[in-house]
């Protein structure tokens, strides 16, 4: 049975930082692709950040591109979001997802605030 569990969100003063660590079991993250993605209140799940472990490409959406950094520990079987400088229009629910083609294995996330 394949989990992602997230971890690491919390509460944080603005321009503060915190490291999300997404760990698999059932799951090999080598040769998949591992994505974050977040959901704030009233609003569609959007995508974050990707890593794909062939080639070691990263994605960055926009508005987190230069402030987010994806990131991978194959012996830990774990990917990272460290998340530098927040605002408060990061407050959301963090997922992250894994697949090879499209995201067919999601975590439970953790919950992001970011106070002003």
């Amino acid at each position: 049975q394949v989990q992602l569990v997230e971890s690491g969100g919390g509460l944080v003063q603005a321009g503060g930082s915190l490291r999300l660590s997404c760990a698999a079991s059932g799951l090999t993250f080598s040769g998949y692709g591992v994505g974050w993605f977040r959901q704030a209140p009233g609003k569609e799940r959007e995508f974050v950040a990707g890593i794909r472990w062939i080639g070691h490409t990263l994605h960055y959406t926009d508005s987190v591109r230069g402030r987010f950094t994806i990131s991978r520990d194959n012996a830990k079987n774990t990917v990272y979001l460290q998340m530098n400088s927040l605002k408060p229009e990061d407050t959301a629910v963090y997922y992250c997802a894994a697949g090879l083609g499209e995201y067919n294995y999601w975590g439970q996330g953790t919950q992001v605030t970011v106070s002003s």
